[in-house]
């Protein structure tokens, strides 16, 4: 059996840590997402909400190993936690090409065009690549969205407005993936 097929696997039973509310991650005093620093303006506004997405991808990965991470729980998807953070790094470089930058593909090649998901082992150094090349693109793309001062220039495909909107909708789409994914792994369910 390789790491994304299930086999004779009892189903998760959900639990979660949270003691006031059963449905979520953690208790909201406990959320790291949380903070008391308000947003002033657009920009303020689009990267607090970019945080708590990327944050959240984080959380959802938090406590598994390279086989937790690589299992693909949803046959026949290719998808798993392990592939979404890759997807998540060629999204962040994705952005930057959108807005003009020259960010070459790092997972998906044109034979392959799923290669971020399909390239998923249960290999601990593939678990820490993953998530360094990831970590790495996020600071590139928060230095490169800090080097303007208008979210209005358009320096590729559209303004960059635009483009942090579109970001921050495929982090959210994702990040309900990752609680699907987490819950069928652990039976860990969260907001």
């Amino acid at each position: 059996m390789d790491s994304g097929e299930r086999g004779n696997e009892a189903p998760a039973t959900r639990w979660t840590p949270s003691t006031i509310y059963p449905d979520m991650w953690v208790d909201p005093d406990g959320d790291p997402r949380e903070t008391s620093v308000g947003t002033a303006d657009e920009r303020g506004a689009l990267l607090e909400s970019l945080r708590r997405f990327r944050l959240t991808v984080e959380m959802k990965c938090a406590g598994l190993d390279a086989g937790q991470m690589a299992r693909r729980s949803v046959p026949p998807s290719t998808m798993s936690l392990l592939g979404l953070v890759r997807h998540m790094a060629e999204d962040e470089r994705h952005f930057r090409r959108m807005a003009g930058e020259d960010s070459p593909r790092i997972y998906r090649t044109a034979e392959d065009r799923d290669g971020d998901w399909n390239g998923v082992i249960a290999d601990p150094s593939v678990v820490a690549e993953a998530w360094d090349r990831w970590r790495a693109e996020k600071e590139l793309t928060d230095r490169f969205i800090a080097g303007f001062a208008d979210l209005g220039t358009r320096t590729g495909e559209a303004p960059l407005r635009e483009i942090l909107v579109a970001q921050i909708g495929e982090y959210a789409r994702h990040c309900g993936h990752a609680d699907l994914l987490r819950e069928r792994i652990d039976g860990r369910v969260g907001q």
